[in-house]
């Protein structure tokens, strides 16, 4: 299931502690991010063992567009984890919304 950029935007502002994947690559990440932990696409097969989350937690997976959370997702999806939803639109929709508010 995906999260739009509204939905996650409304749970940020609030406050909300959310499990936040981004799978950009490390220089994409330190450039700007929404926290959460880093670990790029390439990585994340073999970076799962090492993931301190439950496999019944939501897990948010982000990246600039959406293409490579979507993969990120399909792959957690195939470990097991049962709850994990795609930002749809990436974190540039997201960059847009933030400016348009």
């Amino acid at each position: 299931m995906d999260i739009t950029v509204s939905e996650l935007h409304e749970r940020l502002i609030a406050g909300e502690s959310l499990p936040i994947l981004d799978v950009r690559g490390e220089l994409e990440y330190s450039t700007f991010n929404i926290g959460g932990i880093n670990i790029p696409l390439p990585k994340l097969q073999t970076s799962i063992e090492d993931m301190d989350w439950d496999k019944e937690d939501e897990i948010i997976v982000v990246c600039t567009m959406g293409l490579r959370s979507k993969t990120g997702k399909t792959i957690l999806d195939q470990n097991g984890f049962i709850n994990v939803r795609n930002l749809k639109g990436g974190l540039i929709e997201l960059q847009k919304l933030n400016k348009d508010q």
